[in-house]
């Protein structure tokens, strides 16, 4: 395992907010960094009407109030809306033909103390009912307790769920590491380099498409979720991967950015340390809602209307 400078992380970290960035630029990055959007809910009072709100808002994530002019060009809409598998089929009803993912939370979310047939089945079952993606949960106790083969067989076993469902279509696979409770950076890229050669090995799969499988930094239900340094390290991770094998292994950090600068800082970050190629909702994604509202603010605020108010721009 390659030890991490966590010094270094911090300090490289941070200069990536440093960045002049010109307002035509900036304007790219707000409409990149919306369609890299998985609008989220995983309360457990979500109702079938709030994740229909949520699925318009994906489709169209700008309303333009008076006084505004419509933002050209277009806004994209997000990547997908990810919830718990009892509201699958409502998403997938609502999102069907739009173009946007619907997204599943399984394998015991968020703690993954279940058995792994459980959270298996959890899986199939999301699959099932329409999911495209899979947010699954790695058992961190088994992690920290250094039993890594069991961490990694879970990885394999459920990415083979996703890529061969006994019914419904393969979905792709983001694994969620929990950052927030792995406790170091050497921790944070050790699981990243196990959740990255675990999917990769599957015994009777091909190695991933590009984007197929993610590597996400948390839930959403433990603090801190995702951080600049943590998100670093993990993409370099995902670099040292892609030299080695040419694999494209995604990346999604969740929680916690709620700006728009906030998330253009990880989009430098994502080009200086990945490349261009990474730029995409094909391979990074942010778990953010309440990012969606900022950026449609400032967007809007850069056609010239001025900032709208906090309830011109809907939260459903």
């Amino acid at each position: 395992m390659r030890a991490v400078d966590a010094i270094m992380a911090a300090r490289r970290a941070e200069s990536f907010t440093k960045r002049s960035i010109k307002a035509a630029s900036k304007q790219q990055a707000l409409r990149c960094a919306m369609s890299m959007l998985d609008l989220t809910t995983l309360e457990g009072k979500d109702t079938p009407e709030k994740v229909r709100g949520l699925c318009r808002k994906a489709v169209h994530p700008v309303d333009v109030p008076p006084g505004h002019a419509s933002p050209q060009p277009p806004v994209p809409s997000v990547a997908a809306v990810c919830v718990y598998p009892t509201m699958v089929p409502v998403a997938r009803e609502a999102l069907d033909g739009t173009g946007v993912k619907v997204a599943a939370v399984a394998t015991g979310f968020p703690s993954a103390q279940y058995p792994l047939d459980v959270r298996l089945r959890d899986c199939a079952d999301a699959i099932a009912a329409g999911a495209d993606e899979i947010d699954m949960v790695i058992s961190r106790g088994a992690f920290l307790a250094g039993r890594f083969d069991e961490v990694a067989q879970e990885i394999r076993e459920t990415r083979a769920a996703c890529a061969q469902p006994a019914k419904g279509r393969p979905a792709h696979l983001k694994i969620i590491l929990e950052t927030g409770e792995l406790e170091t950076l050497d921790n944070v890229r050790r699981a990243s380099d196990l959740a990255i050669e675990a999917s990769c090995s599957v015994p009777g799969l091909p190695a991933p498409a590009d984007g197929e499988v993610f590597i996400k930094t948390s839930t959403g239900k433990v603090q801190p979720a995702a951080t600049m340094p943590v998100t670093l390290v993990m993409l370099e991770a995902i670099r040292d991967a892609h030299l080695a094998t040419g694999i494209r292994i995604g990346m999604k950090p969740a929680g916690g950015i709620r700006t728009a600068k906030q998330a253009i800082a990880y989009l430098v970050m994502v080009k200086e340390t990945l490349g261009d190629a990474w730029l995409s909702p094909h391979l990074f994604r942010f778990g953010a809602s309440a990012l969606a509202n900022d950026i449609a603010r400032q967007i809007l605020r850069m056609q010239g209307g001025g900032y709208a108010a906090a309830y011109d721009v809907s939260e459903a």
